[in-house]
């Protein structure tokens, strides 16, 4: 009987009954949507027609080997293979950024990259041999940066565009020898990735992430024990930037 009496309380009184869980738990729903919306850093920051940084770079990269034809000839019947390893490098660079639209940017960064590549050569005596090629390169990333709503104070992005380059230590043309590997003093780079801005109330900050193919042969004309075996090398790279504006 007490069962149904409590039943029958519980009925005539639901109502008010949720009306206070509701009023109970509008703080905490607050407190939640506070910190989602957190107040914004910089909240105009973005409208600026055209804003400036600078960046540090972190990458690998590695050749992308092709053969020659006349590699499966018994001229060449002592040589196993040609290996690309990746190899580790920095660049330091500039930015400058255009705004075109609400959520499309053109990006222009000059920066200096060094670069180290490595081939092993492989004979079927079991021999190794290496040729290391170390090159100081002024690039032009020209770039397009696609942004999503900006969040509290996050947006991601991603980011595309060409990066022609010019080889300038001139490492390459004292080393050329017949012992060694001509590589050519220019590059063209196809660029795409993703990254996240963060906004601080000084400055913004972002991470990016970009993947680099090489769209140029940069196998030198000159000929060697070194380059005869292969037809075609082209740049592979994977580097990692912190942009700050």
């Amino acid at each position: 009987m007490s069962v149904i009496n409590i039943r029958h309380q519980f009925a005539l009184h639901r109502n008010k009954i949720v009306l206070l869980v509701l009023l109970g738990l509008a703080p905490c729903v607050g407190q939640a949507q506070l910190f989602k919306w957190a107040r914004q850093n910089n909240p105009n920051y973005d409208q600026r027609l055209i804003s400036y940084g600078f960046m540090i770079g972190l990458h690998t990269t590695a050749y992308q080997v092709k053969y020659a034809d006349q590699f499966v000839t018994t001229q060449y019947d002592t040589v196993h293979s040609v290996m690309a390893g990746f190899s580790p490098g920095f660049s330091l660079g500039f930015l400058v950024n255009y705004k075109l639209s609400e959520f499309v940017d053109l990006r222009l960064m000059p920066k200096a990259g060094f670069y180290t590549h490595t081939l092993q050569y492989n004979y079927t005596d079991e021999a190794t041999d290496f040729q290391s090629i170390e090159t100081t390169h002024v690039e032009f990333p020209f770039l397009l940066k696609y942004k999503s709503m900006r969040r509290g104070n996050v947006r991601m992005y991603m980011v595309g565009g060409i990066t022609p380059g010019l080889e300038l230590s001139g490492k390459n043309d004292i080393q050329a020898s017949s012992a060694t590997l001509d590589i050519k003093r220019y590059n063209v780079q196809l660029e795409t990735g993703l990254g996240f801005d963060f906004y601080f109330p000084l400055f913004k900050f972002s991470q990016e992430i970009r993947f680099a193919k090489g769209l140029v042969d940069v196998l030198g004309s000159d000929p060697s024990v070194y380059s005869d075996p292969l037809k075609r090398l082209n740049t592979n790279t994977i580097a990692v930037y912190f942009i700050f504006q």
